[in-house]
């Protein structure tokens, strides 16, 4: 087989047909960074790997490319295993039968990228990261994938569309970015990103017509910005000192859920539990026509959240303001703007203003800021971890009030739509 034989730039190219494997292709070559080693369909999606194994880059494989393929093998064939590095998945179509995963990624310093991932009936995930021991992998690198279509599991647990990491991996950094990805009709169970890992930045995605939910599950310090929530219940956080800021919320139920927690990690609670949401930021998110908008549901004995700062948030019709059914101790809410709710809720006086942000929908579906909207340059407050809006454009002092900041730079993000990401998109990257 040539990749037994393959050197540093070498390119493998598998013309068009279907390939039945036997066993799995394990893969433990090392390319060099600006040699690697690529194993390719000569066009996309032309050669399919079928039978009962898929690529199992393995322990030492360090700098290898797989691009090009439908992967139709057995579910949980497809990986990058502990001690491989700098490997990428690029231009690949996912739609492996059976339980387990479509992709799983082990090792550090990965790059999953332009994946068509669609069409999972059964219990797994499209992507599950994992890492080695009790330390999640690192500085992974997912975007401009396609998550579509995945049927829901009788609520049972383990089909998450992207789960990342697990709860004995929660404690540990990852220092990964997961950025431009659209999710669509995804359904698997009530969790659609599960993120079980700290220090993740999540941001620029688009999750559309998805029954199921992203919640921060385990781990600390992640920062969630600049993403596109329509028609999905929204965002539910448990966990300490995330940022979670300039996102943009239309048609949720509800759109931000402040977990309540029933254990304290930090107070010798396990892994597992519902970790008290503690110190967590919640600014310059933009929701619009939600059934629910900013809540906190009941739960028997539950430790509620401590220090929550929700500020200069923008809300627009729907139910009311805010929903708190726990205990939510030391909360801050301040500049927040709300008009036309069905009330402020639980969003204390003082909390708010009542005024027409001006809101107008642009040629893309977006609602932004009308120039001469009294939410431009009116934040309260000092918020150095914010830094850009949904746009992707830089926030500048004074901000703007809600997820859009007045700005005549580049717009780097909007609305994603299935061009713009998978597997026939950005064909020359």
């Amino acid at each position: 087989m040539a990749i037994n034989n393959a050197k540093p730039g070498d390119i493998i190219l598998l013309k068009k047909g279907v390939y039945t494997t036997t066993t799995d292709v394990l893969i433990d070559k090392k390319g060099e960074k600006e040699k690697p080693i690529t194993i390719a369909a000569e066009a996309l999606g032309d050669a399919e790997i079928t039978g009962s194994g898929g690529f199992n880059l393995v322990s030492s494989a360090a700098y290898i490319i797989i691009r090009g393929f439908k992967f139709t093998h057995p579910a949980s064939k497809a990986k990058c295993s502990p001690g491989s590095s700098f490997c990428r998945w690029t231009h690949n179509i996912f739609e492996t039968p059976g339980t387990g995963e479509y992709l799983t990624i082990a090792g550090s310093d990965h790059e999953v990228d332009y994946n068509t991932f669609q069409n999972k009936d059964s219990l797994g995930r499209f992507i599950a990261i994992r890492g080695a021991g009790s330390q999640i992998a690192e500085r992974l690198w997912i975007h401009h994938n396609y998550f579509k279509t995945q049927k829901n599991q009788g609520n049972r647990n383990g089909a998450e569309a992207l789960q990342f990491g697990l709860s004995g991996f929660s404690l540990s950094s990852s220092n990964s970015i997961v950025e431009y990805n659209l999710f669509e009709d995804c359904d698997g169970e009530n969790e659609l990103i599960s993120v079980k890992a700290s220090r993740v930045i999540l941001r620029y995605n688009t999750i559309r017509n998805c029954p199921a939910q992203f919640t921060l599950r385990h781990g600390n310090f992640n920062q969630v910005y600049g993403n596109y929530f329509i028609n999905t219940p929204g965002l539910r956080i448990f966990g300490d000192d995330h940022v979670i800021y300039s996102n943009y919320f239309e048609s949720c139920s509800p759109a931000i859920n402040i977990g309540n927690g029933d254990g304290e990690v930090a107070d010798g609670a396990q892994l597992t539990a519902h970790d008290r949401p503690d110190r967590v930021l919640i600014a310059f998110n933009t929701l619009v026509n939600n059934k629910t908008n900013i809540t906190q549901g009941a739960r028997k004995s539950g430790l509620g959240a401590t220090y929550i700062t929700v500020a200069n948030n923008l809300i627009q019709g729907g139910g009311p303001a805010a929903s708190i059914s726990g205990p939510n101790a030391n909360a801050l809410w301040e500049g927040n703007i709300i008009f036309n709710t069905n009330g402020a809720g639980d969003m204390p006086e003082g909390g708010y203003k009542t005024v027409n942000p001006e809101l107008v929908r642009d040629a893309v579906g977006e609602f932004h800021l009308r120039t001469g909207s009294r939410a431009i340059n009116a934040a309260i407050g000092n918020f150095t971890s914010v830094t850009a809006d949904m746009d992707g454009q830089k926030r500048i002092e004074p901000f703007d009030i809600g997820a859009d900041e007045i700005s005549k730079e580049a717009i780097v993000a909007r609305f994603l739509n299935p061009a713009d990401v998978g597997h026939q998109a950005g064909k020359n990257k």
